[in-house]
């Protein structure tokens, strides 16, 4: 097994600019629309909560600890569903809580001004930027050393404690590695990022209006982001096509974000 230098080159670029994109966002955007640093690790924390072990926990459970739902859930169809579903009920709860806690906080919100979308966006960099680290950037690098051990010749030597067909699977991605999937990699990451910030403006001004429906909203929502993601575990969607109908709604999400905080950005440039 051998990893060509390009690939690797690609796969440590992508990854590095994936790992980079929400602390340099952050950091563009702290001053012109004074984010607050204790709304972005609300963020980071309701992600790493909510998703990296109430969803795991839930996944665990209904994919491969209960046979009942195991059997059911081998179905595609029903695998695309619960799996969108999961997701974001698992985030969104954790999200509206989080913004209801900080809405607390701040108990003149709902008069105030429209550069509190600060709030939602802060949380938001926060959110999407620990699912960019945990989901994206740590497995990333460990796919990076794998081909490091792999082009030493050191890679079996360092999977002795993996049953085989696990080691089979590792040279077999390994083998699949090209420049284009860390293309894919870094737009998937970005478009997952703004898809985060755009739900988190959302729930804050739901929050702040004190709407009902904000949750079963957002739910919706991010299942149906989640959807095509699914049906390509299900294999039912080709990964260029998700990709790309990803990028394409990412582009347009920025283009509404743009234009719905411009009025906040420019409040908080004059303040």
């Amino acid at each position: 097994m051998f990893v060509a230098p390009t690939t690797l080159i690609s796969l440590s670029l992508a990854t590095l600019f994936v790992a980079l994109l929400p602390v340099l966002l952050y950091r563009r955007l702290q001053r012109p629309l004074a984010l607050g640093w204790r709304d972005t690790v609300a963020g980071i924390a309701v992600f790493a909560f909510f998703a990296t072990v109430i969803e795991r926990a839930l996944n665990g459970y209904m994919l491969h600890g209960n046979p009942v739902t195991a059997a059911w859930l081998a179905n595609p169809l029903a695998f695309v569903v619960y799996g969108a579903l999961a997701t974001g009920v698992c985030e969104e709860v954790g999200r509206y809580i989080a913004m209801r806690m900080l809405a607390r906080r701040a108990p003149n919100v709902a008069t105030a001004q429209p550069s509190t979308d600060s709030t939602g966006i802060g949380y938001g960099i926060g959110h999407g930027g620990a699912e960019a680290w945990l989901v994206g950037v740590i497995v990333q690098l460990q796919w990076i050393v794998f081909a490091v051990l792999a082009n030493r010749g050191e890679l079996d030597n360092h999977l002795t404690n993996l049953p085989m067909d696990a080691v089979l699977r590792v040279h077999l991605i390994l083998g699949r590695l090209s420049p284009s999937l860390a293309g894919v990699f870094a737009v998937e990451r970005t478009a997952a990022l703004v898809f985060q910030i755009g739900l988190s403006v959302l729930m804050w001004r739901g929050v702040r209006a004190r709407w009902k429906g904000i949750l079963p909203l957002a739910i919706v929502l991010h299942a149906l982001i989640d959807v095509p993601a699914a049906m390509f575990q299900a294999r039912m969607l080709p990964l260029l096509m998700v990709d790309g109908v990803y990028a394409a709604v990412a582009i347009a999400l920025v283009a509404v974000l743009f234009r719905i905080c411009r009025p906040a950005r420019r409040a908080d440039a004059a303040a």
